[in-house]
């Protein structure tokens, strides 16, 4: 029987963040994606203000759009 490899890095954030904050992952990348803001940092104070995400999970989406 083959186990799936467990999700690693800033996916495996993304159920709790869908979960907690009741939006899909995609919509998240495209607020990212359409902010004026650049700094990795700028952008995770800005969804942590905006949206009211935590420090870990606005880290991990915005270190998943940064790596696309």
């Amino acid at each position: 029987m083959s186990a799936s490899p467990a999700v690693k890095g800033p996916a495996s954030y993304f159920p709790a963040i869908e979960k907690k904050y009741g939006r899909p992952v995609a919509e998240w990348l495209e607020l990212i994606d359409a902010s004026p803001l650049v700094q990795h940092m700028e952008l995770v104070a800005w969804l942590k203000a905006e949206f009211g995400l935590g420090h870990g999970h606005a880290n991990a989406l915005v270190a998943h759009a940064r790596q696309r």
